[in-house]
């Protein structure tokens, strides 16, 4: 958890183990209003209960993309707390109430998001920077990784011109959210990622090329399922 005194705002990461997703909890203290980032569907029942548990108004979600790898809870908060959903503008989420685009702002009491489209991963990938000090990356920058681009519209040369033109542009001391992790790590910083990272800090174009075009991952497991019905802000159909 992060609790940023000076604007009165929290960060709770929630995990679901099975995707590897982290959902992001954003808390306004002063006006007990509260943002969910990539909410997971099967987790619905454990993210109302603590936000509503510690007395916050859920008032939006907000999807980075359009995920293979689980369904989101958008549709069913959206139903069950009259929240809005925010999408990117390319995901072919016509369900949503906002889609989201380059510049975009999003202001719920102390938490100002601007939208920054780093497609790469998919064509219609966001990243989500709070209040000038902390990016949610999605699935473009993960902690030393990055999000695959062999499937749905990916593309290598796009997902680089994003990380480095784009999130790398940032502060240092930008602290970076993922929307994945595997191997135990919360978050991150921008200065850390542009010296450590092993897919593509001080990697060439060509180099993160070759990195991407041999990491031989298998296909996300719901992909077949969770695609379509996240276009549907989560409804199965």
């Amino acid at each position: 958890m992060v609790t940023d005194k000076n604007t009165e705002i929290e960060i709770k990461p929630l995990y679901d183990t099975e995707s590897g997703t982290w959902t992001y909890l954003l808390l306004d203290i002063r006006s007990k209003k509260a943002v969910l980032i990539d909410p997971v569907l099967e987790k619905l029942d454990r993210d109302l209960t603590y936000i509503t548990g510690m007395g916050y108004e859920l008032k939006a979600t907000i999807e980075t993309h359009m995920h293979a790898d689980h369904i989101t809870a958008a549709g069913e908060l959206r139903d069950k707390t009259g929240c809005d959903s925010y999408a990117p503008e390319l995901s072919g989420a016509t369900c949503a109430n906002h889609f989201l685009k380059e510049g975009d702002q999003i202001q719920i009491g102390n938490l100002v998001l601007k939208t920054i489209h780093t497609p790469g991963h998919t064509p219609c990938s966001i990243s989500l920077l709070l209040n000038g000090k902390y990016v949610f990356t999605g699935d473009a920058l993960f902690v030393r990784g990055c999000g695959r681009t062999d499937f749905q519209g990916g593309n290598t040369e796009a997902l680089y011109n994003s990380i480095t033109n784009q999130l790398f542009q940032l502060p240092d001391d930008t602290i970076v959210f993922p929307g994945h992790d595997y191997k135990g790590f919360v978050y991150s910083t921008i200065g850390e990622e542009k010296k450590w990272n092993q897919r593509i800090a001080n990697k060439t174009l060509e180099e993160f090329k070759s990195i991407m075009d041999n990491l031989n991952l298998p296909e996300p497991k719901k992909i077949h399922e969770a695609v379509p019905a996240n276009r549907a802000c989560g409804k199965v159909i």
